[in-house]
């Protein structure tokens, strides 16, 4: 059976993601397949998470970190460019998962790395996780994603994902990081691209035959229209945020001119239906501000620009329209959600 290896030159979390649907879906099964890739700093959501719950948005936004909704469920991930991230993909007869991971095992022994698979997803070196995976299957072709700590920052962790309360109970984060290690911790001198070459080699000498490596950039796109169009849909806004189940965002406060109560229901990344509870004296703003959140972006800056609008076209009650606006706009640096 034909080998066939693919390389990703690129960054983009976006294109990677787009790469792994477009091999699985669209790519010949009749052999087996190797992507090697890895991303620039990413989250990485499931399928069907909230990114509000899960991430800090506002602080990747500023620290120019992607978000990455994957096509498949599971948790919210972070990645660097100190994970390197392999996908091999067969026909779903000549499938073995044990040889994807012994592939990976005979990779790092080439480098001084003894390890191991530890229950069915995770393998280890010692009792330090240094891998996970995820298996996806469909008719014809079976599909294997795993990655790799090679020199992630574990920091970063903690920086922009926010870890659901029951998890951090069930599991403890002191207990989860003491037992995950990055691949340098046992090789000085591995890096991405040391590990990489191993991968490729220990690939060709399972199978008893070589490939040429394809490296895939942005040109790839222009060459390939399903790639294209896989990559226009994980980069989409209405991909990463419209997709998220729905849910309520509740909001409070007190004004000098009153009490603001605020429930927003959002469906798609859009606000549904807006209820307000006030006891300010002015009943016209409040039928105002229903009127002008619905059906906007789940946003602030979607928000602020529609209340700054809604502001100028109201000069009497300006300075209370600002009031709200500035405050949502607060609410929304650092949401509490409670998930319909």
């Amino acid at each position: 059976m034909k080998l066939r290896i693919l390389k990703s030159a690129v960054t983009n979390p976006w294109f990677n993601l787009a790469t792994e649907d477009w091999i699985f879906n669209t790519l010949n099964p009749d052999s087996h397949t190797l992507f090697l890739w890895r991303n620039s700093e990413t989250v990485v959501i499931g399928r069907s998470q909230n990114p509000w719950v899960e991430c800090k948005i506002d602080k990747m936004e500023a620290d120019e970190v992607f978000l990455a909704r994957r096509q498949s469920g599971g948790g919210a991930v972070f990645h660097d460019l100190g994970n390197t991230n392999f996908t091999f993909l067969s026909p779903k007869a000549d499938y073995d998962q044990e040889a994807n991971f012994t592939i990976i095992i005979n990779a790092l022994k080439k480098l001084g790395i003894d390890s191991d698979l530890s229950g069915r997803n995770d393998m280890q070196v010692g009792d330090k996780k240094i891998s996970g995976s995820a298996f996806k299957h469909a008719a014809d072709r079976s599909f294997h994603h795993g990655t790799l700590l090679v020199n992630a920052n574990m920091q970063k962790l903690g920086d922009y994902l926010n870890p659901h309360p029951l998890k951090l109970k069930a599991k403890g984060i002191k207990s989860v990081r003491a037992r995950v290690a990055n691949l340098v911790e046992f090789n000085e001198d591995i890096n991405h691209e040391i590990l990489s070459a191993a991968i490729i080699e220990a690939f060709c000498e399972y199978y008893g035959d070589t490939a040429p490596v394809e490296e895939l950039d942005e040109a790839s796109l222009a060459k390939q229209p399903t790639l294209n169009n896989y990559y226009q849909q994980m980069a989409d806004w209405d991909w990463r945020f419209g997709k998220t189940p729905e849910f309520t965002h509740h909001i409070e406060t007190r004004f000098d001119w009153g009490i603001i109560d605020c429930h927003l229901d959002v469906k798609q990344a859009l606000i549904s239906e807006v209820v307000i509870f006030s006891d300010a004296l002015n009943v016209e703003l409040i039928e105002l501000l229903k009127e002008s959140l619905t059906g906007i972006k789940y946003d602030k800056e979607a928000i602020k620009n529609k209340l700054d609008d809604l502001g100028r076209a109201h000069l009497e009650l300006a300075a209370h329209i600002e009031d709200v606006g500035s405050w949502m706009v607060r609410e929304l640096e650092d949401v509490e959600l409670d998930e319909l």
